[in-house]
Order: structure tokens, then C-alpha cells, then sequence
């Protein structure tokens, strides 16, 4: 349910914090910083400490090239990996293709990017796309369905739209999830980069599959203490 963001520009930052946090609690979030100066390794040396690992590349190219990456990323045994949806159908049928063994031997799951939380209605204006962030999520995300991917990362706020309009088992792994300060922390209720922020308990609500968090975690002074916090809040909103 909670995948912890490491978002960390170095390994030993990125090792020190998952041992402060405990691996049936959270899965956790490898970003193209972190692989870029770790690689491979990192992410084994994740998984023998027992972490489901999110491989956060968002691969975005012609389709062959991103089958071929995402059938190096696969082979290492993550969890989950991304492509963005704006690639188009041809890129989202050939990472289909490409993860389906991984897929059927490892579990390996493969979601579409819709639109970023950084981006706002200004942001999508300024690169030529003239319609709300909801409206091109959930364009983007048919796209995804239609394709075969097991889901899509979305802002919390799109979720209740999604869950509307998408049928079947559909993944929504949502980033820009901000616990209030007064549970995590002074770092817990800033937005930061985030443009389209939500709490834990509204986007269970929601409809959320996975939360993607991570300085309200990282940046904590005990993240286990945090985590458990954000893990209270959730399991109290499946509750209610």
C-alpha cells in the first residue's frame, strides 16, 4: 500500500534509510537519480534486505528501444516498472510485450505515467496539450488500459475519475501524497514540487491503490515512526 520513495543522490543514503524502515510495512522506490549513480546493484542489495522494489525509470522512446530496457529492467527482479503513457500505443503494446514473461514468471508489473503532479491546466497548456490535467489523465490512461498495462500513476485527485471510468483490475500508484505536519513531522505537510496533493486518507478514499511518499518519510527523524503514522492513517480510511 505504502511505497517509500528514496530519493536519494547516493546509495549509502538510500541503504541508511531502508534500514530504518521495515520492508512488510512499505515497498520502496528506486528514481532515475539514485539508479544513475548506484545501478543494478542498488537495487539487489535492496532486495536482500527484503524490499519490493519500484523501478521508477518512466522509459519513454521509440517501442523497440523501450522494450529492450524494459526487458533489462525485468531482469533484475523489481516489481514494478514504468513507461510513460504519452509514448503513444505502438510504445505501450511493445512494453506489454516485452514484460509479459517477466510478468507470468516473477510477477513484474508494468504502469503508464499519465500526467505528471508537478505539471498544472498552465504547465499542460505551455507544451501545446490544451485540456485539463483530469481530461489528459484519463486519455492517457485509456490508453494504458487498452494496451494491457496493469495500471497508471496519476495524481490522487484523478483516482475517483479513473475508478469511473476504467473497468477491471486497473493499478493506481499515486505520488503527491502529503500527510499533515503534525503526524510526520515539519517536512510532512509541505507540497514542495508537488502541483496536485492529497492525504493519505482522502486518497485511499479515493480509490488508491499505492501511495507514493517520500520526504514526509526520508526526511523524518524516525522514518519507522513516520511510516507507521502514514500506515495508521491508511488502514484507519480502509476502515471507515
Amino acid at each position: 500500500m505504502i511505497i517509500t520513495a528514496l530519493d536519494f543522490n547516493n546509495a549509502n543514503d538510500a541503504l541508511a534509510l531502508a534500514s530504518r524502515i521495515d520492508p512488510q510495512a512499505s515497498r520502496v522506490k528506486v528514481g532515475k537519480e539514485l539508479f544513475t549513480v548506484a545501478g543494478p546493484a542498488l537495487v539487489e542489495q535492496l532486495q536482500s534486505k527484503g524490499f519490493d522494489v519500484f523501478l521508477d525509470l518512466k522509459f519513454h522512446d521509440i517501442p523497440n528501444t523501450v522494450a529492450g530496457a524494459l526487458k533489462a529492467a525485468a531482469s533484475l527482479g523489481v516489481w514494478m516498472v514504468n513507461v510513460h503513457a504519452s509514448g503513444g500505443p505502438a510504445m505501450l503494446a511493445a512494453a506489454r510485450s516485452a514484460i509479459a514473461p517477466f510478468t507470468e514468471s516473477a510477477g513484474t508489473r508494468v504502469i503508464g505515467v499519465t500526467v505528471l503532479t508537478s505539471m498544472d491546466e498552465a504547465q499542460l497548456k505551455a507544451i501545446g496539450v490544451a485540456v485539463t490535467p483530469e481530461q489528459q489523465v484519463l486519455h492517457l490512461a485509456s490508453l494504458v488500459k487498452e494496451a494491457g498495462l496493469d495500471g497508471i500513476v496519476c495524481s490522487p485527485k484523478e483516482v475517483g475519475l479513473i475508478r469511473k471510468n476504467i473497468d477491471g483490475p486497473f493499478l493506481t500508484v499515486t505520488p503527491g501524497v502529503r500527510p499533515t505536519a503534525t503526524k510526520v513531522g515539519s517536512a510532512g505537510g509541505k507540497a514542495d514540487d508537488q502541483r496536485r496533493v492529497m492525504t493519505p486518507a482522502d486518497a485511499i478514499a479515493a480509490g488508491s491503490d499505492f501511495l507514493v511518499i517520500g520526504r514526509p518519510i526520508t526526511q523524518a527523524a524516525d522514518p519507522q515512526q513516520a511510516l507507521d503514522s502514514i500506515v495508521n492513517e491508511v488502514q484507519a480510511a480502509i476502515k471507515s
